[in-house]
């Protein structure tokens, strides 16, 4: 069992209900979020947009949540309390960094269940 999101597999097939297609396509639909997540957030730093990163954080917060993406889920609240209260600059940029990590591990840990 995969110490990253261990209770992902359950959370996926509770919801597909031995629905083959369906969970295939549940994966899909979650690492496509995740995906665009991460390009969203990326674009939102480059580009010191704090609205794209906004518009993404509420896009997929209810997936984040409903699959158990808590510690991502920490770190967008992080996100917005730091634009909030120092805006951009480099603790913004440092934070981003590690979302971008968390991400990646999180599209890694979707890709092995597909």
């Amino acid at each position: 069992m995969s110490k990253i999101y261990p209770n992902l597999p359950d959370k996926i097939e509770e919801m597909a209900e031995g629905d083959l297609e369906f969970k295939t396509q549940l994966v899909l639909a979650i690492q496509n979020g995740i995906q665009e997540l991460k390009e969203k957030y990326s674009e939102g730093s480059l580009s010191q947009d704090a609205q794209i990163i906004q518009a993404i954080r509420h896009k997929v917060k209810p997936t984040l949540q409903l699959f158990g993406f808590d510690d991502l889920i920490d770190y967008l609240n992080e996100g917005k309390e730091i634009l909030e209260s120092t805006g951009f600059g480099s603790k913004f940029d440092k934070h981003a960094s590690k979302v971008d990590l968390k991400l990646d591990k999180a599209l890694d840990r979707l890709k092995s269940l597909s």
